[in-house]
């Protein structure tokens, strides 16, 4: 699956707070959740974060990315904003697995995150893991998830994906 978008660049230890406010974590409604994106970091606080994304942006951050609680909630939000790909120096465990589980594609990567500015354009391949910072002629070699991973991304998530393996019989 190849994806591609504009940069959105962060840094270290984006919190799920500043992804998703807790004010707004009594829903995990996509809607309800999308046009709050990022409404708790500095550079984000007049709410404009969702309506600067298009379908299929990245966000590009640094070390440690959703960290914090453990709510499902901050990858729905960013899915929900448009966002088609998180790539990070790294990530939080739960953070990792709460994107796996909601169909949002992650890669960690780190001459990418380095390389990349505010609104550069990616390109990213998932079966080879190739990102390519297309702006600033770079590309990085990520780790791919395995077949299996990438099976419950294409199905848009955990849940989707168990519909359809028990629907096919392998369940």
């Amino acid at each position: 699956m190849k994806l591609s978008g504009k940069a959105f660049v962060f840094g270290d230890n984006i919190d799920t707070d500043m992804i998703i406010p807790a004010r707004y974590c009594s829903s995990y409604n996509m809607e309800d959740l999308a046009p709050h994106s990022m409404e708790g970091h500095p550079e984000w606080k007049d709410g404009s974060f969702n309506s600067m994304v298009a379908e299929g942006d990245f966000v590009v951050a640094g070390e440690n990315f959703g960290c914090g609680s453990s709510r499902e909630a901050a990858p729905i939000a960013l899915r929900g904003a448009g966002i088609g790909l998180i790539i990070a120096r790294s990530f939080a465990r739960i953070f990792y697995r709460n994107a796996i589980n909601i169909g949002l594609p992650i890669l960690i990567a780190s001459e990418i995150v380095k390389s990349s500015s505010e609104g550069d354009v990616l390109e990213a391949n998932l079966s080879s893991g190739i990102i390519q910072n297309l702006t600033q002629n770079v590309e990085e070699a990520a780790e791919p998830f395995p077949p299996f991973i990438q099976g419950i991304i294409e199905a848009g998530g955990l849940l989707p994906w168990i519909a359809v393996q028990k629907k096919s019989g392998q369940l």
